[in-house]
């Protein structure tokens, strides 16, 4: 049983933890900046994008901000990098969960056959005597079973609604980085579009 209890006060901290993390993190969305974002990307206003984006605690914001730090060789790579470590950062802990989920059960099932074991050598002697013992020791092994049977149905719930927010992040930092190729292409073919509309005489002038 105590491994069982040690087991099951580790997935309660994880479970505590994730959702503080989670709470946080939906906090410091911010879908309006985003929308600011992306029109300052569409309109190629890089400086504009660094400061509406400095400090962001967005996920989302804060994978734009690191690919503009490193425009100078691959935005959409540097994004992706950034990607993965939000999504790193979000799973973090669920393979505790993963594994208590598989190993409880069987901790529980250990934990009765010992004690169906223990109980057993009670048999021979004062028979009144170990009917009791043995019932009673049977009826405390089957309890480590519930018991782990417990704590894997209790853990597989949240496991499941965080492993489910986490895809739904990685979703949203790939859908991210599409618009923000997009729009950086947008901007591009602009300028060139604007580029090819001057005059002459007004491109000598800015020249």
């Amino acid at each position: 049983m105590w491994p069982l209890l040690g087991l099951s006060l580790i997935t309660l901290a994880v479970i505590v933890e994730r959702v503080f993390w989670w709470t946080a993190a939906s906090r410091g969305r911010n879908s309006a900046l985003l929308d600011r974002i992306y029109q300052a990307i569409s309109r190629g206003d890089s400086e504009e994008v660094n400061r509406l984006s400095a400090g962001s605690s967005d996920a989302r914001i804060r994978v734009i901000a690191y690919g503009l730090e490193h425009s100078e060789t691959d935005v959409e790579i540097a994004m992706q990098v950034r990607a993965d470590d939000e999504a790193k950062a979000a799973h973090r802990f669920l393979d505790v969960l993963d594994t208590a989920i598989t190993l409880a059960p069987l901790l529980g099932l250990l934990g009765t056959v010992t004690g169906i074991m223990r109980s057993f050598s009670f048999v021979g002697g004062d028979q009144e005597l170990a009917v009791g013992k043995v019932s009673g020791g049977i009826g405390e092994a089957l309890i480590a079973t519930a018991f782990g049977l417990g704590i894997a149905i209790t853990t597989l719930i949240p496991f499941n609604a965080f492993g489910s927010r986490v895809e739904g992040l990685r979703q949203e930092l790939s859908t991210v980085i599409r618009n923000v190729r997009l729009l950086n292409e947008k901007a591009r073919r602009r300028s060139r579009a604007e580029s090819f509309a001057e005059s002459p005489a007004e491109r000598e002038t800015r020249v």
